[in-house]
């Protein structure tokens, strides 16, 4: 079983990804939306929570650990593989790898969350890769809320990303990472305000790709197996609008479970 967590909804994107490209696994996800957003947190209480993630979810059964959560796999991805004897898998590592191959002039653009945008991660994961590349990173802190209240298709929402997505315009990127796993929920507003000729990269399909690799899943596999997944879903506190936005995100009507950390 594959174990998911993420600091709200928005890793739901990356379940998503998960089952698309690895339909015969259950998935276990946990949503910690009684202490979202981990954008605005420190490094100390982000590696706390994440420890305390994933002990929950290892209780649950899980083999596998995915960090669903950009700024939790910015500040907490070695702790989590030192604490626990289990593969960690993290977004931003594939993510950046997506980025460097689908960029035509290796000028790269990454919005996230104040604390991944600070901790400088995308640059450095991204110049190992391609040391001539250019990146621009900006932090989008109202995204993450915005989501998590179901504001997807809100005017206020298209005119905030406007705002931030400007320095980026400017720049002319031809590329631009969604660095946090909620933003792909705003893709269609994101697209609309960079411009139809920015690639956009979503780490949630990097990550499925990596996770399908790891697991020796062929490329076919999607086409062959039959769909005999479980997947179970909680969160540290239940909101109705989680079970909305959830549904909208998997594309199916789901059962949200109250998590005891």
């Amino acid at each position: 079983m594959i174990g998911v967590f993420d600091s709200g909804i928005g890793g739901l994107t990356v379940v998503r990804a998960l089952l698309d490209r690895l339909p015969g696994h259950d998935i276990t996800y946990l949503g910690d939306t009684a202490r979202t957003p981990y954008g605005s947190k420190s490094a100390t209480t982000i590696v706390k929570y994440s420890l305390k993630n994933t002990e929950f979810l290892l209780r649950q059964g899980a083999r596998f650990i995915v960090i669903a959560c950009n700024t939790a796999s910015s500040y907490a991805f070695q702790a989590v593989r030192d604490q626990f004897n289990v593969p960690v898998f993290e977004v931003i590592g594939p993510g950046a790898h997506l980025a460097v191959a689908r960029s035509r002039r290796q000028s790269i653009g990454v919005i996230g969350t104040r604390a991944t945008i600070a901790s400088g991660v995308y640059e450095a994961k991204i110049k190992q890769e391609a040391p001539e590349a250019r990146v621009f990173a900006v932090p989008c802190p109202l995204l993450v809320p915005l989501v998590e209240e179901g504001w997807i298709n809100k005017p206020e929402t298209a005119m905030i990303v406007r705002k931030y997505l400007h320095p980026l315009k400017t720049r002319q990127i031809d590329t631009l990472i969604l660095g946090c796993t909620h933003y792909p929920v705003l893709r269609h507003v994101i697209q609309r305000k960079i411009g139809a000729r920015v690639a956009l990269v979503d780490s949630a399909e990097a990550i499925a790709e990596q996770l399908a690799a790891f697991l020796g899943e062929p490329p076919a596999f999607v086409a062959q197996k039959d769909t005999g997944r479980r997947l179970t879903l909680f969160v540290t506190d239940v909101a109705e609008q989680f079970q909305k936005t959830a549904q909208l995100i998997l594309r199916q009507p789901v059962i949200i479970h109250q998590a005891d950390l």
